[in-house]
């Protein structure tokens, strides 16, 4: 699969941004989330090739949006990417447990992301 359209999810402006410039220069459309409800959304309006998910935000950690999505046929087959500053390896586990295909700590670099996107 060529990964085309990735969503972001995170309430970072900052973090968002970086993701988009990486993105955007690898010729992937982006769309974003800055929150959980809206990532499930348009996870399921959308229908990205890949999400980005941040685990901590305000309304709905990204834990409980992969679970969310898990439980709908139309997004329970997208690639979950976690990203976070949470980057211990009980964190790095438990993400993987949680249903992710994979995680990056924050901040974010070009490599990393790339790298990821080039699996799907």
């Amino acid at each position: 699969m060529t990964v085309r359209k990735v969503l972001c999810v995170d309430d970072s402006a900052a973090e968002l941004s970086a993701l988009r410039k990486i993105l955007n220069d690898a010729n992937i459309n982006v769309v974003f989330a800055t929150n959980g409800k809206d990532a499930i959304q348009y996870a399921k309006s959308e229908v990205p090739d890949l999400i980005f998910l941040d685990i901590l935000m305000p309304d709905m950690d990204g834990f409980k949006v992969m679970r969310e999505l898990q439980k709908d046929a139309i997004t329970k087959d997208i690639p979950v990417i976690f990203v976070s500053s949470k980057s211990q390896k009980a964190d790095q586990a438990w993400a993987k447990m949680q249903g992710g295909s994979g995680f990056v700590p924050k901040p974010v670099n070009r490599e990393s992301i790339l790298k990821i996107v080039s699996r799907f």
